[in-house]
């Protein structure tokens, strides 16, 4: 039996996560990392936890390296070493890519847009997630979209393409024949449907989204940014929506979850193309769970995680803890 049609029987588990031999299915991954000294962590969940921020004149709260937390949020002049921080805080890099590691990252390159217009994911964060990969023993290192226009157009103009392949990384132009039906066994909705095979048989999947308004969906972020793997009519996934993108979370979970949102489009998105849509929160949140990142994605955009019906139905169905109140969450600045 192949490995891709093991992992598969086990709902997807090269990304789903089970313990074993295969390393494509490795995903209890052992845990530590040091404080970076510059943030304070925040951890909440009685109803006497409060959310709290460190003020540059305090001292910093001592990191807890005994377990990752759920989220690591970090700000800073720079995308790259923001996303640095998060990923050493969540236990650094060789968590999730260990040696001979076949990577596959997944931004969003929706369309070409340059990176100012907050349209596509911010090309030095995604260099610095390829850079990580190789630093943690990766063999390989593959990024991918499925663009709605010119791939070639896309990857170029958003500026990934050239950051991508100076870090060493290589971009893969999607065809019919990098997608193959997956069953859906716990559907709602959806009960099968063309995805990209790569997702499935990498060792590592990193799902790499910027934060930004959709039309439909109201915001895009970590789960919404699944229909870029997605083969077939994307338009159908419109219809009951909020069930369909969680029945896909059902079977593709991403070892790494990494929210771009140095920059933001706050209106007129998924697509934009005007700076007076975009704010500059110059901040990453990075964690194991897209429903958790996307819930605290939502409060960059000043709302509230139960106000998006899909996360909603992720946490209904357990595919994630949106609740910010009950998540270990590590702030800091880079």
């Amino acid at each position: 039996m192949e490995r891709r049609e093991f992992c598969r029987l086990v709902l997807g588990c090269a990304v789903v996560g089970c313990a074993g031999g295969l390393a494509g299915c490795a995903r209890l991954l052992e845990w530590s990392a040091q404080d970076t000294g510059t943030g304070r962590t925040v951890t909440m969940g009685g109803s006497q936890d409060v959310t709290v921020t460190a003020e540059a004149s305090e001292a910093p709260t001592p990191f807890d390296a005994s377990k990752p937390p759920d989220l690591a949020v970090f700000r800073g002049e720079d995308p790259a070493q923001n996303t640095r921080a998060a990923v050493l805080a969540l236990g650094g890099m060789e968590r999730f890519v260990k040696p001979g590691a076949r990577v596959v990252i997944k931004p969003n390159i929706i369309t070409g847009r340059e990176p100012e217009l907050a349209t596509t994911t911010n090309p030095q964060a995604v260099a610095a997630v390829v850079s990580m990969a190789y630093e943690a023993g990766a063999s390989e290192v593959i990024v991918f979209d499925r663009p709605t226009g010119d791939p070639y157009t896309a990857y170029t103009v958003s500026g990934i393409q050239d950051a991508v392949e100076k870090a060493g990384g290589a971009m893969k132009v999607l065809t019919d024949r990098n997608f193959e039906r997956i069953e859906i066994p716990d559907a709602r909705s959806l009960p099968s449907w063309p995805m990209v095979t790569d997702v499935f048989e990498a060792d590592t999947f990193v799902d790499m989204p910027i934060a930004k308004n959709h039309g439909m969906a109201i915001l895009t972020m970590a789960m919404k940014n699944l229909m870029g793997i997605l083969g077939g009519e994307r338009g159908k996934m419109h219809q009951e929506f909020y069930h369909k993108i969680v029945d896909v979370a059902t079977v593709v979970k991403p070892h790494l979850v990494i929210l771009d949102a140095y920059r933001i489009m706050v209106r007129n998105g998924p697509t934009g193309g005007s700076l007076k849509d975009v704010e500059t929160p110059k901040t990453v949140v990075a964690g194991t769970n897209m429903a958790s990142v996307d819930a605290y994605g939502t409060t960059l955009f000043g709302m509230q995680p139960t106000d998006l019906d899909y996360l909603r139905n992720a946490a209904e169905r357990g595919v994630g803890v949106i609740d910010l109140t009950a998540l270990n969450i590590h702030e800091g600045s880079a």
